[in-house]
């Protein structure tokens, strides 16, 4: 186990605690770009997912995780990205233009929900956000001039300059760009003021205006960071799919999106890719392993959805922090090993008494 000797303040907020934190992940980095090499095209495909969900699990993340703000409705700024690129790109905008306009726009609707339900907590907001999410969804069958309703919105593969993206593999490799630049951004976000006050929000309301933290303000400005990345990652799921209808963004989403951030890990970025990896790959490992069931159960109707809900309790009950919290765990025990105690991470009764209050 390494200890940090701190002599300075802003050792707290360095990008990465250790030196060798910086070699482990460029080697990440550099695997993540060889790995199309060994795989076939459904499986660039699914990371190619995994990287678009990652993005938008982020900006969810900076909400809910660091700022303590719950939203049902992030399905409405995912439709925002996507349906602002797909109106830019028809009328001529190229695709590296309409893709940060998609984060920016879906960034003012954030702002623009937020302010008004600013004094809601808990349960409350959430249904004020999922309320947002049924009106963007009308919004959306409505207005067929702009939208086409129902009948959906037909996209051309992205280019960016003479570049088309149009295999999986150039698609994976943009995701993935986007994905780390997104990493990145959120990373120094909560090194600066902002994601400073927005922790401290999320610790304690009361205490943070105490010390002179404008809570409109900072609140605001979380909506906004975080409906932005969840607009990217819509501008880049509505050029993979190639065609969007509102029936691609109902209140399901919403609750994917907030699930991913829940089991990935509360309060980490890791989390919110270790979810989203969660949620693309679990179904495919149900497929895999349903063929060594008993025929009775194989041919149940209803078998992957109801494994899928019972494998996401499971995680719950057994890892409330999360899957990256059970990489913390495991990563614990091998560097205290043989001195590791079983109750290293046991949360006290006092304090779990004092926190509901």
């Amino acid at each position: 186990m390494r200890f940090l000797m701190k002599t300075h303040y802003y050792q707290d907020i360095r990008l990465f605690k250790y030196r060798s934190t910086f070699f482990w992940y460029l080697a990440l980095v550099l695997g993540s770009f060889v790995l199309p090499s060994l795989l076939d095209d459904y499986l660039i495909s699914q990371l190619t997912f995994i990287a678009m969900y990652s993005i938008a699990a982020v900006g969810l993340m900076l909400l809910t995780g660091y700022t303590g703000q719950v939203s049902m409705g992030h399905a409405a700024f995912f439709a925002t990205g996507s349906y602002t690129s797909a109106i830019l790109t028809a009328h001529g905008i190229p695709f590296w233009v309409s893709l940060p306009l998609a984060g920016v726009f879906a960034g003012i609707v954030g702002g623009l929900i937020g302010r008004p339900i600013l004094h809601l907590t808990g349960l409350y907001l959430a249904i004020a956000t999922m309320g947002f999410a049924f009106i963007l969804d009308e919004v959306l069958v409505r207005w067929e001039s702009l939208t086409k309703g129902n009948l959906g919105y037909y996209l051309q593969p992205p280019a960016i300059g003479p570049l088309v993206i149009d295999t999986e593999i150039r698609f994976y490799y943009l995701s993935l760009i986007v994905l780390i630049l997104t990493l990145l951004a959120a990373k120094n976000i909560l090194r600066a003021p902002l994601g400073r006050a927005m922790i401290a929000i999320r610790d304690s309301e009361v205490a943070s205006e105490a010390i002179g933290i404008n809570l409109a303000k900072f609140k605001t400005m979380a909506f906004a960071v975080s409906a932005f990345f969840t607009g990217i990652a819509g501008c880049l799921y509505a050029h993979k799919v190639l065609f969007i209808n509102p029936e691609s963004y109902t209140i399901i989403l919403s609750v994917e999106l907030l699930a991913m951030v829940i089991i990935g890990g509360l309060g980490s970025l890791h989390g919110a890719v270790f979810g989203a990896a969660f949620f693309i790959f679990l179904p495919q490992l149900i497929i895999m392993t349903k063929d060594y069931l008993p025929k009775y159960i194989q041919n149940q109707t209803g078998l992957e959805p109801a494994l899928f809900g019972l494998l996401i309790i499971l995680v719950m009950l057994f890892e409330p922090l999360g899957l990256y919290g059970r990489w913390l765990k495991t990563r614990f025990y091998f560097e205290m090993f043989p001195l590791y105690k079983k109750d290293s991470f046991k949360r006290e009764k006092k304090y779990q008494k004092a926190e509901r209050h």
